[in-house]
């Protein structure tokens, strides 16, 4: 696509900047999470938040592939790598996301095991492939976006009949996460979070469309917006958002008609469905166990599960006391509510998944917004 600077065009900011303080009503309070990391990060890149009105408040959603990674999750990849002598394929946010004692997949790597970052999940089947003497087990995780190459993967690796390859799947859902907040509001209406909206994922719209949306938005009358990522997508969606509140309705809308159709990419969701199949249930950061919310590789490609292939077992382990991570998945908090933020917590030493990934809200918050906050603090 050659749109980018269309999308970042200061005046056309100040424009929807001007209409949403014009239809934002000042009587009533708006409350929209932006589902997606890559939103998060848009909104405080470009200063988006500071042209919003003031009664109206973006609040940062789970939609971040690396920081709802359990710790459990990580351990058990750390271990295959260390006990069982697998060379370990990640992407590269996920080595440095702390697990337990003490250690994360760089760490582990430190101590010996063959832990290798790759770019694509098509690296990993190649050093299977260049290296048949050696198990090769691809941690493969992220939302829809990041499944259809996986489920490409396992089915290449079966037509080839590679016998040292596998997969240790940690693929998650958006429309079952979206919903869970809205359930745990329904069900703790004093503790937990109010929204009023969602700004819809991009990337996971192209593959799944809008449809999926549709159910929810019904059932808990919230209106959703898809957006892109460029800032005007963003600030244009936050717009159809207000007006969808200030009219009374609750429906999917899509701003970002350029990549996203109703019906999705018919065919990453056909290999999708090939490879894989509902877990009953599966455990996020921050969230807690979120049933019918990740994906498993199916029967047929068993011998591709490295969850089966090594009788792994799942252990729920708990985050550090002091780490907010899962309120701010939750977005119950925001990152400067952590006693650790910006200082214990860094990018550079991180306590949390939500200062290492590239979508984390906590890096975001540092990268662009902490110098703020102090000037705040000592004017």
């Amino acid at each position: 696509m050659n749109y980018v600077d269309e999308f970042r065009d200061g005046a056309l900011a100040q424009n929807i900047a001007a209409r949403l303080r014009a239809e934002a009503d000042p009587a009533r309070r708006y409350r929209f999470m932006e589902f997606c990391g890559g939103h998060t990060h848009a909104l405080a890149r470009y200063g988006v938040t500071d042209l919003l009105p003031h009664n109206l408040r973006m609040i940062h959603g789970p939609g971040c592939p690396v920081c709802v990674l359990p710790v459990g999750r990580i351990d058990m990849a750390i271990r295959l790598a260390l006990d069982q002598g697998v060379t370990l394929c990640s992407y590269g946010d996920v080595m440095r996301v702390p697990a337990s004692g003490d250690l994360s997949l760089l760490r582990a790597k430190a101590r010996g095991a063959d832990i290798r970052m790759v770019y694509s999940p098509a690296d990993a089947l190649a050093l299977a492939r260049g290296q048949p003497g050696c198990e090769v087990v691809f941690l493969a995780i992220g939302f829809e976006t990041t499944t259809p190459p996986t489920a490409l993967l396992i089915r290449q690796a079966a037509r080839e009949g590679l016998k040292n390859f596998s997969v240790l799947c940690c693929h998650v859902l958006t429309p079952s996460a979206i919903t869970h907040v809205l359930a745990s509001a329904e069900v703790q209406p004093g503790a937990a979070l109010v929204l009023d909206g969602f700004v819809g994922p991009a990337h996971v719209s192209i593959i799944i469309g809008s449809a999926p949306y549709e159910p929810f938005a019904r059932a808990y009358r919230k209106p959703v917006v898809i957006a892109g990522f460029e800032p005007l997508d963003v600030m244009q969606a936050i717009l159809m958002l207000v007006r969808q509140v200030n009219e009374g309705r609750a429906c999917v809308e899509n701003e970002f008609t350029r990549a996203v159709t109703r019906q999705g990419n018919a065919a990453a969701q056909a290999v999708m469905t090939q490879v894989f199949e509902l877990r009953d249930s599966f455990e996020w950061r921050g969230l807690g166990e979120v049933p019918s919310s990740a994906l498993k590789i199916r029967s047929e490609f068993a011998a591709f599960d490295a969850e089966q292939r090594f009788d792994l077992t799942y252990r729920s382990v708990p985050d550090h006391k002091q780490c907010e991570c899962g309120a701010i998945l939750r977005g119950v908090k925001r990152p400067t509510d952590c006693k650790l933020f910006g200082t214990v917590c860094t990018p550079e030493h991180p306590m949390g998944s939500c200062m290492v990934s590239s979508e984390g809200a906590c890096a975001a918050h540092y990268t662009y917004g902490r110098f703020r906050d102090m000037a705040v603090v000592t004017a």
